[in-house]
């Protein structure tokens, strides 16, 4: 069992950064491929970025590609979503996510677990 607990969302201006974090319990944490997923009021839940168990592998959108980076730290049990040159259509609840095997996964399908989600919003 995972649990995962994401902080670091806010208002941010057109061309800002936000850091979110994920904070995760349970003991395969390390073990675990994990994804940022995001939803915008009306529309599905889209993948952002995923990253392997031990962060040797990582896949990201086209819309986050160059502007947000996913890396994460198993000994703190945390997962991280850097946001550069924010756009307003940005704008979305942020949810982490971990799946029960190794790999990256852009697939939401492939996640067990979810967090409640963090709230993303950028104003032009």
């Amino acid at each position: 069992q995972v649990q995962l607990v994401e902080s670091g969302g806010g208002l941010v201006q057109a061309g800002g950064s936000l850091r979110l974090s994920c904070a995760a319990s349970g003991r395969t944490f390390s073990s675990n491929g994990m994804g940022w997923f995001r939803q915008a009021p009306g529309k599905e839940r889209d993948f952002v970025a995923a990253i392997s168990w031990n962060g040797g592998a990582t896949r990201y959108s086209d819309p986050a590609k160059g502007r947000f980076t996913v890396s994460r730290e198993n000994a703190k049990n945390a997962v991280y979503l850097q946001m550069n040159s924010l756009k307003p259509e940005d704008t979305a609840v942020y949810y982490c996510a971990a799946h029960t095997n190794t790999w990256v996964s852009i697939y939401k399908h492939d996640y067990k677990y979810w967090g409640q989600g963090t709230q993303v919003t950028v104003s032009s």
